[in-house]
């Protein structure tokens, strides 16, 4: 009885991992919401998807330390972030676009953010998506 048990446990976490990762494809048309503020474009000026400047390029946003982009006024929020070295991953990008204010106070960062949309679902998509552009760092290891 206790092996069902461990067994039933085990995949149940795995189910649930599993519905916690993002579809890339599905992400690149959700995207297209974020795409007034934002653009996707490569270090070699390839443009991937064509956007806003009020946002920072996202292109190698995985993996990056957040507000990090050189020549952009960030939030109080993400400049907080940056300084305490904080590196987006698929999973925290996909909870930051919810509620960027929430995401921020929840790590003890100032609340105030630039970005005030909020992507009710399809987060882990877009990160899934953004995951597909390695940041230059990651690239080149």
């Amino acid at each position: 009885m206790k092996t069902v048990l461990t067994t039933t446990a085990a995949l149940l976490a795995l189910a649930t991992m599993a519905q916690a990762e993002g579809d890339a494809d599905k992400g690149e048309k959700t995207f297209k919401k974020c795409k007034a503020c934002h653009m996707i474009v490569s270090p070699d000026g390839d443009e991937i998807m064509k956007g806003g400047k009020t946002g920072p390029n996202l292109y190698g946003v995985i993996g990056r330390v957040a507000g990090s982009v050189e020549d952009f006024k960030y939030g109080d929020g993400l400049q907080a972030a940056a300084e305490a070295g904080f590196v987006w991953t698929e999973e925290a990008l996909a909870e930051y676009v919810v509620d960027p204010k929430k995401y921020n106070d929840h790590h003890g960062w100032p609340a105030k953010t630039k970005m005030t949309y909020k992507l009710k679902k399809g987060g882990e998509d877009v990160a899934a998506y953004l995951a597909t552009f390695p940041a230059p760092e990651a690239a080149s290891e």
